[in-house]
């Protein structure tokens, strides 16, 4: 299991990579508008690729073949290591997704809600499939099958994608993706730092410093 950090801003993609737990990083529009507002958006992710390691995902956010194709290879070139250009899934994405498979660019196919969906992408050639948990639960409708499902077929017919969970907004979300074989969880900062927390472990602490400090008293 890998966990990937859903945040495009420097300074705390850097402070939590130096956790040692990090491996990539997920992008999207709505994250970098309430992060950084009116950003260059080169400039950002170029400030994101120096501060983290691994795959950063970019996601695309013209809508036609023409353009979506363009936009893709312009970031692309922004670093050939390590960008990882993040295509929403529909008929114009799958076609998309096909040129960039052929030319060997990484791709994370996102905003997938079904089993239907994932599967088509990996069998399109997607590096990363990207399930939206808190969304799908959003219409009501349980994750977990999905996760399963997805990954149940990928291991049958031997197809290379990865599963992506994301959409995270729960530390359930978290434990259940990891119970239901996603190969990555993307975690936004708030709750990978609430994985951190338990009042049990800092009380513990608290009695064995200070037991170490009041010795001889």
């Amino acid at each position: 299991m890998v966990l990937f950090l859903d945040s495009s801003d420097p300074k705390e993609i850097k402070e939590i990579y130096a956790w040692g737990v990090i491996s990539g990083v997920t992008t999207n529009p709505l994250i970098i508008s309430k992060e950084a507002g009116n950003v260059d958006l080169e400039k950002r992710i170029r400030e994101v690729c120096e501060v983290s390691r691994g795959h950063v995902s970019v996601e695309l956010t013209t809508e036609t073949e023409r353009e979506m194709l363009a936009e893709s290879l312009k970031y692309y070139e922004w670093n050939k290591e390590r960008i990882c250009v993040k295509v929403p899934f529909s008929e114009v994405g799958l076609r998309i997704l096909h040129q960039l498979v052929e030319r060997g660019v990484p791709t994370n196919v996102t905003c997938m809600m079904s089993f239907n969906q994932a599967y088509l992408a990996a069998l399109a050639g997607a590096t990363y499939i990207s399930i939206f948990s808190g969304r799908i639960r959003d219409m009501g409708y349980d994750v977990r099958p999905i996760i399963q499902d997805t990954r149940a077929i990928l291991d049958r017919e031997g197809l290379a994608s990865k599963i992506i969970v994301g959409s995270v907004r729960h530390l359930m979300d978290v434990n259940e993706a990891l119970q239901d074989g996603a190969h990555i969880l993307t975690v936004p900062p708030p709750i990978l730092r609430k994985m951190l927390w338990n009042p049990r472990t800092e009380s513990t602490i608290r009695e064995f410093n200070d037991a170490w400090k009041n010795r001889g008293s």
